[in-house]
């Protein structure tokens, strides 16, 4: 069994999430996202599957075709079916993943850029001014996690074993759980997409002499 933090649950109200403009199906898929992550990580493979099929009628439900997480749901499906001996259709589950990600361009271009949490008024006032600089700034973050997201889901195939899959998967919940942001916002969404995206690092490209 691989080592894997403990989920310890959020609570939000239905105002707050109201007010955030998130809907109970962000923070439903977020949490089963979770779910699928920490039983992967424990081997309980068919759990993970349960789980993570409920994270993909979720996002198939209450997402737009183009969002990052539908495709996230798609990839991480496919993996938990593998995982637990049901291997038809995966490869499909993967490409149809990655079609999402790939479509995912407008989806991207429409998030807000996170609004400061520090509470020192010139840093607020700094921010209102250079207000494009600064969002242009967070496209450059949102689209270097999405070229990650990439060319990590094209690694995705039934060749990765148990162990490999256990580790990915721990290694994604705790990075999940120190990096998610503690605002309801886009970015959280695009993050939780990335990170709880259970597939393999990309794999380093080889640069032959000439």
């Amino acid at each position: 069994m691989c080592g894997g933090p403990i989920l310890v649950a959020e609570d939000w109200t239905i105002q707050e999430l109201l007010t955030a403009g998130w809907s109970e199906a962000d923070l439903a898929w977020e949490r089963t996202a979770e779910e699928t992550a920490e039983a992967v990580a424990h081997k309980d493979f068919a759990p993970a599957k349960s789980k993570a099929g409920e994270a993909l009628q979720t996002a198939r439900a209450g997402f737009e075709p183009i969002d990052p997480r539908l495709g996230s749901s798609l990839a991480n499906y496919g993996l938990c079916l593998h995982l637990s001996g049901h291997s038809e259709g995966v490869a499909h589950l993967f490409r149809e993943g990655l079609d999402v990600w790939r479509a995912a361009g407008p989806w991207i271009a429409r998030m807000d850029a996170p609004r400061s949490a520090r509470s020192s008024l010139f840093h607020l006032r700094m921010e209102l001014r250079h207000r494009d600089t600064y969002r242009a700034r967070w496209q450059e973050r949102w689209q270097a996690m999405t070229a990650d997201a990439k060319l990590r889901i094209e690694g995705m195939n039934s060749s990765n074993n148990d162990s490999d899959a256990c580790a990915i998967s721990a290694e994604a919940l705790a990075r999940w759980r120190r990096e998610r942001p503690a605002m309801l916002n886009d970015t959280r969404k695009l993050m939780a997409a990335a990170l709880l995206l259970l597939a393999p690092p990309p794999r380093k490209r080889v640069s032959h002499p000439q």
